[in-house]
């Protein structure tokens, strides 16, 4: 399997076997090569971790660094009270990135955390198109090879 899809599905992993509470709302993700929902499957809150890009960079004569990114989608379509719908999703978005900050990935126990972004906190366009709310954490590993 490639690392870039074993990375991205460690960081699945670790989003679902979270332990109970860490979350102020139910969070379930997965993994997909075509992030594409219809608007009816976005009633319920959605997590699809993406796998993105990899750097290879030569580390030393023998060796190289290796830095694997992924995206993790957040969205859900909002009601009608959009500032307190935007403001709980939000919450999700950070608590999501609080939890996998610094995080070690059980299942990819190579792979070394070098940051996380959130680009964009949310869509604005998505949100006033389509009433979806959709925020982008990006999340780089770093392995030796």
């Amino acid at each position: 399997m490639s690392q870039l899809i074993n990375i991205a599905d460690a960081v699945v992993s670790e989003i679902n076997n979270a332990p109970g509470g860490t979350f102020s709302e139910a969070v379930t993700a997965r993994r997909s090569v075509l992030p594409k929902s219809d608007l009816a499957e976005l009633t319920e809150l959605k997590v699809t971790v993406v796998p993105k890009r990899v750097d290879i960079t030569r580390a030393s004569r023998l060796g190289r660094q290796v830095d694997v990114t992924v995206d993790i989608g957040i969205q859900q379509k909002v009601g009608t009270d959009l500032e307190a719908d935007v403001e709980r999703l939000m919450e999700v978005v950070e608590q999501i990135a609080d939890f996998l900050d610094g995080r070690p990935l059980a299942d990819a126990g190579q792979a070394v955390y070098v940051q996380l972004r959130n680009e964009p906190a949310y869509s604005p366009e998505l949100l006033n198109e389509q009433r979806v709310f959709t925020s982008v954490l990006t999340i780089m590993y770093r392995t030796l090879r």
